[in-house]
């Protein structure tokens, strides 16, 4: 048999299982529906470290919540900009509005679990949605995920919210985020998928009902930890709570960073809780390379053309599903390419006991500051 045909089938059979599991999880991941109970209060929490440029908008969206009372709480976790002072005026004419100072970094704790974890304290709901500075949200986000908890039983409620790219650095980073929830996570998130390891979050959008917050540890259960809404999601199931990614597009838009060089750090200082591990990673290699790289090299072997198609048409479907722009699927293959440079860089970095910086705070790989 031809070396080449043999590697391209292989290629096709690497290209089918997202596929398949891809549009099983269009099919089950979709938008909350419900309405709050009687009573229930949403306290929108926003972890603020040098957020001038975000965190009036943030707030102004946030108060435009509809369909539920809110709250929106910030704690500014050591800011030297103008952060603060921007949540004092806005507090000063909305009640709803508080600014909160984030007491000195403990030793081992990451500074956003820690600015999560004092919030959490602060708040006064019976759901806390956390999101991030840079994240707007819709007028019936709040209303639809408290809904959503109600309606399911859901202990956590939480989406990818609609990405803005506008450079090519983010355009081979970003989208990864969509693709590996949609065609690499059995079930999406859902919550009848019950299994801890199974579990998935997006912290820029994550709601969860105050009561099984409190009952699975919260953050302060994760302290030493970096990627806060996936060990959140793996902890409460633990403790037996259901955790649910929903369609996130329809609920905030979120523009995470603003070229490559933030992109890329963003994404190792998580990678090291994600893909990045000694066993996981080659693993990781061979089904993204082989599905999506691969067949590259192997053109025009038709089997190889067929594994392209079949990847660029899944890329497709999940691009025009999470509305992020057309533009970035011809860059899939680069984008898969980034993706395993930014984890192989950290698992590297990670092995030579090097630490990830993010926010002027450096952390060992371990997770600690």
């Amino acid at each position: 048999m031809d070396l080449d045909f043999t590697w391209a089938w292989l290629a096709l059979w690497l290209a089918m299982f997202p596929a398949a599991m891809g549009v099983a999880n269009l099919f089950f991941v979709r938008p909350p529906q419900g309405k709050p109970g009687e009573g229930a209060l949403v306290s929108i929490l926003v972890p603020a470290r040098n957020e001038e440029a975000n965190i009036a908008t943030c707030i102004r969206h946030a108060l435009a919540s509809r369909g539920v009372a809110v709250e929106v709480v910030v704690m500014d976790d050591g800011s030297t900009d103008r952060t603060a002072a921007i949540v004092q005026e806005i507090a000063a004419a909305d009640p709803r509005v508080r600014l909160e100072t984030c007491p000195p970094l403990p030793p081992g704790w990451t500074g956003k679990v820690h600015a999560c974890a004092r919030l959490a304290e602060k708040a006064q709901g019976t759901h806390l949605l956390f999101i991030d500075a840079d994240v707007r949200l819709e007028p019936d986000a709040a209303a639809t995920m408290a809904g959503h908890s109600v309606r399911t039983g859901a202990a956590m409620v939480t989406g990818v919210p609609r990405q803005e790219i506008g450079s090519l650095g983010e355009a081979v980073t970003v989208p990864m985020i969509n693709f590996l929830l949609f065609c690499y996570l059995p079930g999406g998130g859902r919550a009848f998928t019950k299994r801890p390891d199974m579990a998935a979050g997006c912290g820029q959008l994550m709601m969860v009902e105050r009561k099984a917050y409190d009952a699975s540890g919260g953050h302060t259960a994760i302290r030493g930890l970096l990627h806060d809404a996936l060990q959140l999601s793996r902890r409460m199931r633990a403790a037996g709570f259901a955790t649910e990614v929903v369609e996130g597009a329809p609920l905030a838009t979120c523009r995470m960073y603003t070229g490559f060089a933030e992109s890329w750090a963003g994404f190792i200082k998580n990678a090291r809780e994600g893909m990045a591990t000694p066993v996981g990673l080659p693993i990781w290699t061979a089904m993204l390379a082989g599905a999506f790289l691969w067949p590259i090299a192997l053109l025009p072997e038709a089997w190889a053309l067929l594994a392209l198609a079949i990847g660029f048409a899944l890329r497709t479907a999940v691009t025009l599903r999470v509305r992020e722009p057309w533009w970035t699927i011809p860059l899939h293959p680069l984008a898969v390419a980034v993706a395993l440079a930014i984890q192989w860089t950290a698992l590297v970095r990670g092995l030579m006991g090097k630490p990830a910086g993010w926010k002027g705070r450096a952390y060992q790989p371990d997770g600690t500051a």
